[in-house]
């Protein structure tokens, strides 16, 4: 599944190439159309998001509201006016190509408009200059700014609005629970946005237990799992990529590291830790693969 970072690259990318534009909202699929009619025509003012969830706000006060789940994704295209990136979304299924740049034909200087759609295309976007279609979300639905306060309300502090508020709220909520905190990282209404990537990866590089009860974990702990939380994902919205890993441990320090250079322990069960030489663990929790260093994040 996208992880959060994906999400506010995607709610930038909007806000870049559709803000201020009068949309043309379709759903080619035809599963959206209801909710396509409320919006064709109106003018997207702001993107914004918050976890994996996605915000598109209209000058008649509805939101689209686009939740991606596992297989979810963004395709853009457009003119050479149109900037944006080629497909932001499931990674099981695009793989990292989060990257921004010209889309569709950038060399077209007689664009027509956006091409036939290709696939189950739930809901389609189109400006004067691009497009923009999902194909595989979870959730997509025309809402009220008032449904999607409550969608938030739902929701706990994401890292990506990193606030004193947030941080302090995140504490709260992570210390009151028995559940461990390799659960806990997953739930999105104690942390949104974080997945199972940086949930192991955090974790590591904080050295913490993956089963520690969270009112087990020290409260100055529990600020600085916070805090570096909030400095990956941040990351993560520059690179359109998760690395965890510092360039000491890069091949070429000087270029973003390969896929098997990027990360400490996701994935990479089986081999020897980055850092003690251990053996990586992997283990079923809480019905997701829960990746650490049995030795760096051993209990006390």
């Amino acid at each position: 599944m996208p992880e959060g970072h994906s999400i506010h690259r995607l709610a930038r990318q909007f806000g870049d190439v559709f803000a201020g534009e009068r949309l043309a909202v379709s759903s080619p699929q035809g599963r959206f159309a209801a909710g396509a009619g409320l919006l064709d025509g109106h003018c997207m003012l702001r993107a914004s998001a918050h976890g994996k969830h996605l915000f598109l706000h209209f000058e008649h006060g509805l939101v689209l509201h686009v939740h991606l789940g596992l297989y979810g994704a963004w395709d853009f295209g457009g003119d050479s006016q149109f900037r944006g990136a080629s497909t932001i979304g499931a990674p099981r299924r695009v793989g990292e190509r989060e990257v921004a740049g010209d889309s569709g034909d950038p060399a077209a200087a007689g664009y027509a408009g956006p091409p036939a759609p290709v696939g189950a295309v739930r809901v389609r976007l189109a400006s004067s200059h691009g497009w923009a279609d999902l194909r595989g979300a979870t959730t997509c639905a025309a809402i009220t700014e008032d449904e999607a306060a409550a969608v938030l309300d739902r929701l706990g502090p994401d890292p990506l609005h990193n606030t004193a508020g947030s941080r302090d709220d995140f504490i709260r909520r992570i210390l009151t629970k028995r559940t461990p905190v390799a659960t806990l990282l997953m739930d999105q209404k104690v942390i949104a946005g974080v997945g199972n990537v940086y949930r192991a990866e955090v974790l590591f590089r904080g050295r913490i237990d993956p089963l520690l009860p969270g009112r087990a974990l020290p409260e100055e702990a529990a600020g600085l799992l916070w805090d570096d939380m909030a400095a990956v994902m941040s990351d993560g919205v520059r690179d359109g990529r998760i690395i965890t890993t510092t360039a000491g441990f890069w091949t070429r320090s000087d270029q973003l590291p390969p896929g098997d250079e990027a990360h400490f322990v996701y994935r990479r069960h089986g081999q020897p830790c980055r850092i003690c030489g251990t053996t990586v663990a992997l283990a079923e929790h809480a019905a997701r693969k829960l990746y650490w260093c049995p030795s760096c994040q051993q209990p006390e």
